[in-house]
């Protein structure tokens, strides 16, 4: 069994993180629109560059899932980002 975490900012996503049963660990960045979508919010909002910037980080509670490091952290990044922008959608 794998355990995973996912990093965001404010409640966007940044990355995953997956460790699997043979302790192999794996990071995944999602695509660059995520943190466009960071810097986006931290600039209109003064905040780059600021310790309420860093401090807004977190990991998310850690969950687990069957797989591999190196698949899993590809397919969780890609669930990740495609919740993220269907609760996020215009519309």
């Amino acid at each position: 069994m794998a355990t995973y975490r996912v990093m965001s900012w404010r409640g966007i996503p940044s990355q995953v993180k997956v460790t699997d049963d043979t302790g192999a660990t794996v990071s995944k960045m999602l695509p660059d629109f995520f943190q466009q979508e960071i810097d986006r919010v931290a600039m209109a909002e003064g905040l780059a560059g600021t310790d309420e910037y860093l401090e807004a980080w977190a990991w998310s509670a850690e969950a687990e899932r069957e797989g591999v490091a190196e698949p899993l952290a590809e397919e969780l990044a890609l669930e990740v980002a495609q919740a993220w922008q269907r609760e996020n959608a215009a519309g």
